[in-house]
């Protein structure tokens, strides 16, 4: 009878258990409706690249947000003076991995990376699958990406080639596409809608030419467009129209990685960060009803 009674008690507390861990899940998707989706929500460290990436992580963690994309300038802190690039020892790689676990963050992407040669280009691919990253975001010289191509499928990560404003070379989608035509398909795109505007594109209408090859992109809100000089403000209060972006990309069912890229009051901007988050999540809570 003891040992009946035992079972029903354990029966007991799984189910509760159960109930409990499903309920935890369903707040987390309602409080980040990306997820639904299949959207990581996160921040580029050089957002905050006045810190270094112990303090960035924090900051990013503070705003809610738990995807990381790393840059290989920004110095790791926490009493380590070596930057974030595959020189990093052993140890420096540790410490990352137990800052990232103790703030529930996850290093998802890396970039923006222009390695030299091919030698460079495989010890970058090498670090990345040490650090478990998936998305690398480059902008290479057009004559290696065939040797690109074939790291990524070596060592199954994908590359993401962003965009900086005119007239930096992938500055146009058509130029992206034609570049990656015939590779691995895990060769795309990191698009960066602020770069977009700037260069006097239409954010919504670049990504329907990359439909099917965004895997990533930097997000972000400008003050005016087509102007170099424009600056970061708020997502949704500027002259990106956010919700056609938010929608394009749900209308192309993209997953991947959407990093907060706030290039404005670098000295205090985790506030414009948070309110950026907040504003994203609830355009998406709109559009998922």
């Amino acid at each position: 009878m003891a040992r009946r009674h035992t079972l029903i008690y354990i029966v007991f507390v799984l189910i509760i258990g159960g109930c409990a861990s499903s309920n935890k899940m369903q707040r987390s998707r309602n409080h980040h409706p990306e997820t639904k989706l299949g959207w990581q929500l996160g921040a580029q460290a050089y957002t905050f690249k006045k810190f270094t990436f112990s303090e960035a992580v924090v900051k990013i963690a503070s705003c809610d947000l738990h995807y990381v994309e790393a840059y290989p300038q920004q110095e790791i802190g926490g009493g380590i003076q070596e930057k974030m690039d595959y020189h990093m020892s052993e140890d420096s790689r540790k410490y990352i991995k137990k800052l990232l676990k103790a703030n529930n963050m996850r290093w998802q992407a890396y970039g923006v990376i222009k390695a030299k040669d091919a030698t460079e280009w495989r010890k970058v691919f090498e670090f990345a699958k040490s650090m478990g990253i998936e998305t690398i975001t480059c902008e290479p010289d057009i004559a290696m990406l065939d040797e690109i191509s074939k790291l990524c499928d070596e060592f199954d990560i994908r590359a993401a080639i962003h965009n900086h404003a005119s007239p930096s070379y992938y500055w146009q989608p058509e130029t992206v596409l034609q570049a990656i035509q015939g590779k691995s398909n895990k060769i795309g795109v990191a698009a960066d809608i602020g770069h977009w505007l700037r260069s006097g594109l239409d954010p919504v209408a670049s990504l329907k030419k990359l439909e099917g090859k965004v895997f990533h992109l930097h997000f972000k809100d400008l003050n005016e467009q087509s102007s170099k000089k424009a600056h970061d403000v708020h997502w949704g209060t500027g002259a990106i129209d956010i919700p056609g972006v938010i929608a394009e990309l749900k209308r192309q069912q993209f997953a991947g990685m959407i990093a907060a890229e706030y290039e404005y009051n670098w000295d205090n901007n985790v506030e414009d960060v948070r309110i950026s988050v907040e504003n994203f999540r609830k355009i998406v809570t709109e559009l998922t009803k």
